[in-house]
């Protein structure tokens, strides 16, 4: 692989990692704004309805740190060839 090539996967890298930290803050402030409306408008504290945003939201969130932090080690068919192509040179 050329530097080129490899700047430009460290780039594409940085900025899914900066998103997620993005939608993490994201995450986190307009949860807490729900939970207090919740908390200050429910009469009785039984039925906790801010779960059901956070949940379907958590787990997009989770699938965006996945992919930030841990997709680029993934089966990618560059990997591939790359693995093929030592496995040729040694024939």
């Amino acid at each position: 692989m050329d530097n080129e090539k490899r700047d430009d996967q460290l780039w594409q890298m940085a900025k899914r990692r900066a998103g997620f930290k993005w939608s993490l803050a994201s995450y986190i402030f307009v949860n807490a704004f729900l939970i207090g409306i919740w908390y200050f408008t429910s009469g009785n504290l039984n039925h906790f309805w801010p779960i059901w945003p956070m949940l379907g939201w958590g787990l997009g969130l989770a699938f965006q740190y996945f992919g930030a932090y841990h997709g680029d080690k993934g089966f990618t068919a560059e990997q591939e060839y790359e693995k093929l192509k030592k496995e040729q040179s040694q024939l």
